[in-house]
């Protein structure tokens, strides 16, 4: 039978700190062979940091883990570490339970005596049958394209060949096919994209295309946006960039043009994104194509607006919020954003996410109360000296939502991006109904050349494929946070996967 092994690492620098490399690592081995390491090499299960009456995070690491096979699933303990590795000598341990080691239940903190049997007899590695391996693999480890099949048309005159590309897990895709070559077409998407911008939003309105982004370049003073009749051509040599929002003292649009998206809302287009004026405090703003208006033309924008609570109050005086995006579930709307206290302070919170409920008429003003939905208690989150949960964007899948974020350093090579997932049937605003996933999606160890890959956003392209943008760093040539993108791969059971590499792909 396979093998399944725990453990945790040494860190390495900055590239691997204690918050990562003190967490659950998982491997595997088959008919005695050598070990293979899941979620490509990084911790799958990080411990939960504790909060301080000052609502100030203590951040945990956990050392020697080790597995224990019960009638009605495993269970996984380790020993609770302070931040920097030293153990904590009390009478409990953290639980971690799983039924596959796909999906795993919230960490636990229970006492060591309660579970004497269990512990006496749990491993650092145990035997797993064949078929949970499968579904382990499926899951941990980089899909990859195992076979392409021709798929005819039904009327060759008319329509294009396509192609079934299957993969390791059996999940496939459709290509376009080259009528001349007859091979499957691959669209060389390459990093970087575009240099010195964060944050990007790609966008079909009106048959076009638009690219929006934090622009590093300029010192993210502005809104600029991009347009062209493609996705590729809007990261064409010679493409204009337009400034259609800029620095005005007068408005107090002075600093942090941060993060803009656009969004359809009530059939209206309105760009979301974080301003600040003459002191240094982002807070989130909407402001809306005029009826008729072209997108390039900054006339023909209405004025910013700050969003406000439903009494009209603004979302926070005494801290920053940033980030904001908007998505609608069950025909309710809602906004999503990053919140953050004391920053640089040793009352600094950590950017936390919330969500509200707004009216699509008047979407800056909301009309719930703000609910916590995440903030940065994982090692993955809290790493570098940056407490990060900022960047939500949603994406739509079945009968899920899943709330995509960052966390970790934005400058960074600890950058990453993780999931918050909800059944759409369940009450949104209720932070009990969303799940957390245990570790990042995507990370500088998922795909080559790729380092801190974080603050991402989805569309769907000219051929209806789900894409994910976001930016990264190659931080020796550019020193600057760059765009890139590439497809988003469902897998078997329905996971939407961001660490399919164009060369995996095809």
């Amino acid at each position: 039978m396979p093998n399944l092994k725990v453990f945790t690492k040494d860190p390495i620098g900055e590239k691997y700190p204690l918050s990562i490399a003190r967490s659950i690592h998982f491997a595997f081995r088959e008919d005695g062979g050598q070990y293979i390491e899941l979620n490509s090499g990084y911790g799958i299960l990080f411990a939960l940091a504790s909060v301080r009456q000052n609502n100030t995070i203590m951040a945990k690491t956990l050392g020697n883990p080790r597995v224990y096979c019960a009638e009605d699933g495993y269970m996984i303990f380790a020993d609770e570490q302070e931040e920097d590795g030293t153990p904590i000598e009390d009478d409990k341990i953290l639980l971690f339970r799983t039924k596959d080691f796909v999906a795993f239940e919230n960490q636990e903190k229970v006492l060591r005596k309660d579970y004497e049997r269990e512990l006496s007899t749990a491993m650092s590695e145990i035997f797993i049958s064949e078929e949970k391996l499968k579904r382990v693999k499926n899951r941990w480890l980089p899909l990859y394209k195992v076979k392409a099949e021709i798929a005819e048309p039904e009327d060759e005159k008319k329509a294009q060949r396509k192609a079934i590309v299957t993969y390791s897990d059996g999940s496939t895709d459709i290509k376009r096919v080259d009528e001349i070559t007859g091979e499957i077409v691959k669209e060389p998407i390459v990093f970087p994209m575009a240099v010195g911008f964060a944050d990007p939003v790609i966008f079909f309105w009106e048959e076009s295309w638009y690219f929006l982004a934090t622009n590093d370049n300029v010192n993210d003073i502005g809104l600029y946006v991009r347009k062209a009749d493609s996705v590729k051509g809007l990261f064409a040599e010679n493409i204009e960039t337009i400034c259609i929002l800029d620095y005005s003292e007068e408005k107090e649009l002075i600093q942090t043009f941060w993060a803009p998206e656009f969004h359809v809302i009530g059939g209206e287009l309105y760009i979301l994104f974080a301003v600040g004026g003459k002191e240094w405090a982002p807070q989130c703003h909407m402001m809306k194509l005029k009826k008729g208006g072209d997108i390039l033309k900054s006339e023909d924008w209405e004025t910013p607006v700050r969003v406000c609570r439903r009494d009209g109050s603004y979302l926070t005086r005494d801290g920053i919020t940033l980030d904001m995006t908007y998505f609608k579930v069950n025909n309710i709307s809602y906004l999503a954003w990053s919140y953050r206290y004391g920053i640089n302070s040793p009352l600094d919170t950590g950017s936390m996410i919330y969500i509200a409920t707004t009216n699509e008429n008047k979407p800056w003003v909301l009309t719930s109360e703000p609910v916590l939905l995440s903030r940065p208690l994982f090692g993955w989150e809290n790493t570098a000296g940056t407490i990060n949960n900022e960047g939500p964007y949603p994406l739509d899948l079945g009968d899920k939502i899943f709330l995509a974020f960052s966390g970790g350093a934005a400058c960074g090579y600890s950058y990453a991006i993780g999931y918050l997932v909800a059944n759409k049937g369940d009450d949104l605003l209720k932070a009990e109904n969303w799940k957390k996933e245990p570790a990042p999606v995507l990370c500088s160890t998922f795909i080559r050349g790729i380092e801190g890959p974080g603050h991402n956003s989805f569309f769907y392209d000219e051929d209806g494929r789900l894409m994910v943008a976001y930016h990264a760093q190659e931080t020796e040539k550019y020193h600057k946070r760059c765009t890139t993108m590439h497809r988003v791969h469902i897998g078997i059971e329905g996971f939407p996967f961001l660490n399919m590499s164009p060369e995996r792909d095809l």
